[in-house]
């Protein structure tokens, strides 16, 4: 072994201080109820159990000291790491390349069946050494959470037991392991083609908080040794799972790896045992560097949940759209006409609408990147564009699957209502921003979708509604949005419609703007949208990546900047194809595809020099890949 070896020669993690990967360094797993982030490095640096918006047991990713995180590596230097999925799965491999030898980790977190009562949640690390002789170090250091609980250990027969107040985790190693006063930890020695095994598994502290998780309550340590042959077994069981859902695609177009990847990730966001869609699994990951941007993410925005929907009907996953069906009918059951609508921008998975906002000023966030906040004050915000994302992915739902409920119905044209009364409003709109709110030329452009799309649903099945009113309220939508969402000196759709009729808006520019068309407002080649594009493409695109506004123009009450938008990325290409510009679009999709991470997973933003910024993985951008690949697909013949 070399002198560098010797060096190192320690438990893993001890020299990790203040070191962050960079958020693009990292692949997702999960088991439908929760996901973990693996680094590139070997290390699981976030894990929230036994729900994604679960407090985090691993964290390191938003405070390196203080987050707790699994490490395992070699104690040698490593000269190359690289990362993939096992083909056609969300089971992640991790390789490690050294003088001595190659080490993978293979990260998955077991699936066995569909909508699986006894599932158990755990998370399996298999260490396989592919050559030569490794010594390796590990160590499972986790911080309840969020870093604030403490937590004891127990030695068990095959491992260990860490019990904390709320939420306890069984440890089973095939190698001994040593014990301090907070973590498990060792140094072990394997031969080429010899294997070592990890199994955490989630100890819900009552049967109760296991059901509302959707696993099983496991609340003392099961004996199960850790075998190579049950370990195969759960790896086999769970390969059969990912490829035997991917096998339901009905997407056979040019894009095949990227938008089954995505795909992959989108079922991944998805909490099974209610159907909820959550827009990322992480929160507190920035926008800027530094900055303040930091948001939470791990909750059922409706109108991501909705688009996510769409992207997955168009693909043939019919049971992912059902489920989520479900999930909407309880919110639109309970839905209340309070001074924000009947319906919520975002739920959590259970559908609980109060998140409040709490700053866990003990981290000090990536890379310094602070506050970092759990919950989202944007859920007290009015922003009236989610009814016609949502009523437009029903109506989807309505023609491409099984059909929505009498009671279903019942509930829309109660809600149908309320907009009817209240599209005339202000509100926050799509970017959620802090600056108070303005008559937004989207959220308008949305309440005409949901009126448009209730018409269309009464018309194609005979379902009762007053077509006149609706009819009425529809054009005198569109009415309003050509004459003050249009400025006319610059020949461009605007974020904000003017202050009265007859009266130019401000020229500030919105790349939501560029679902005009998609959703059926407007001909893609009407001069105005054509027009439209070639004022986005001069002030908010930037080599084919797309800013969603900006904020010297139109400041959002934020400080600070931020990246380019993925999904108006997507959009941009999506825009392309429908305006004829198929060469330019093919290349926008391309250059786009080079921004994916060694995965194929993106970030909410990518920065000015190709950084993922925000939260990550992000459904919306996902989703958005998947739209813009189809329509170019079709675009192309």
């Amino acid at each position: 072994m070399n002198e560098d070896a010797q060096e190192t020669d320690t438990p893993a993690g001890d020299q990790r201080g203040e070191e962050y990967l960079p958020i693009a360094e990292h692949g997702l797993i999960g088991d439908l109820r929760t996901a973990a982030l693996v680094g590139t490095d070997g290390r699981i640096d976030w894990f929230c159990a036994p729900r994604f918006d679960s407090p985090s047991v691993f964290g390191s990713l938003l405070d390196a000291e203080r987050g707790g995180c699994w490490d395992i590596r070699p104690v040698c230097q490593v000269s190359t790491h690289n990362q993939f999925y096992f083909p056609d799965t969300n089971i992640l491999i991790t390789r490690m390349l050294t003088a001595d030898g190659i080490v993978e980790v293979q990260d998955f977190m077991p699936i066995v069946r569909e909508q699986d009562p006894r599932h158990r949640q755990r998370l399996v690390r298999r260490v396989v050494n592919v050559r030569g002789r490794m010594r390796l170090g590990v160590r499972i250091a986790p911080r309840l959470n969020y870093g604030r609980d403490p937590h004891r250990l127990e030695r068990m027969p095959d491992g260990v037991r860490f019990i904390g107040d709320a939420l306890a985790f069984s440890l089973r190693s095939s190698i001994a392991l040593e014990l301090d006063d907070t973590d498990a930890y060792a140094t072990f020695d394997l031969d080429e083609g010899e294997t070592a095994l990890f199994d955490l598994e989630t100890d819900c502290a009552s049967a109760s908080a296991a059901a509302a998780a959707g696993i099983v309550a496991n609340t003392e340590p099961v004996p199960c040794a850790v075998g190579a042959e049950a370990a195969e077994a759960l790896f086999e069981a769970t390969v059969d799972f990912w490829r035997r859902w991917l096998r339901q695609s009905t997407y056979t177009g040019r894009w095949r790896e990227m938008v089954h990847r995505s795909a992959l990730t989108l079922k991944l966001l998805t909490h099974e045992p209610t159907g909820a869609i959550v827009a990322a699994p992480t929160l507190g990951l920035p926008e800027q560097l530094g900055g303040a941007r930091n948001w939470d993410y791990r909750y059922v925005w409706i109108r991501d949940a909705a688009f996510s929907l769409y992207a997955l009907l168009r693909m043939g996953f019919t049971q992912e759209a059902q489920a989520f069906i479900g999930w909407l009918a309880e919110r639109l059951r309970n839905a209340t006409d309070g001074k924000l609508g009947p319906l919520r921008v975002m739920y959590s998975i259970d559908g609980h609408d109060h998140l409040p906002e709490e700053v866990l000023g003990h981290l000090e966030g990536y890379r310094g990147s602070h506050p970092v906040r759990t919950g989202n004050d944007a859920s007290d915000q009015r922003q009236l564009d989610i009814y016609g994302e949502l009523i437009d992915s029903i109506y989807l739902f309505n023609k491409y699957g099984a059909g929505i409920s009498h009671d279903s119905w019942t509930d829309l044209c109660e809600i149908l209502e309320w907009l009817l009364t209240h599209w005339d409003s202000t509100d926050e709109s799509i970017w959620e921003t802090r600056a108070g709110q303005q008559h937004h030329t989207y959220s308008r452009l949305m309440c005409w979708v949901a009126v448009e799309r209730m018409i269309r649903m009464a018309r194609q099945r005979g379902l009762p509604g007053n077509l006149g009113r609706w009819t009425a309220a529809r054009d005198e939508i569109y009415h309003q949005i050509m004459s003050r969402g249009w400025d006319p000196r610059a020949r461009t759709f605007v974020q904000r419609l003017s202050a009265e009729p007859g009266r130019p808006p401000e020229n500030i520019l919105d790349a939501s703007l560029l679902l005009m068309p998609m959703v059926k407002f407007i001909s893609p080649v009407d001069p105005r949208f054509l027009s439209t594009v070639e004022a986005i493409a001069d002030r908010l695109v930037m080599d084919n990546l797309v800013f969603r506004y900006d904020p010297s123009e139109a400041p959002d009450g934020l400080v600070g900047s931020e990246g380019t938008f993925s999904i108006c990325s997507f959009w941009w290409v999506e825009a392309l194809a429908r305006t004829g510009e198929v060469e330019q679009a093919r290349l926008a999709l391309e250059k786009m595809f080079t921004y994916a991470n060694h995965v194929g997973l993106y970030a909410e933003q990518i920065g000015l020099t190709g950084e993922h910024l925000g939260n990550f993985p992000q459904a919306f951008t996902h989703l958005a890949l998947i739209s813009s690949a189809i329509n170019l697909d079709r675009a192309m013949g």
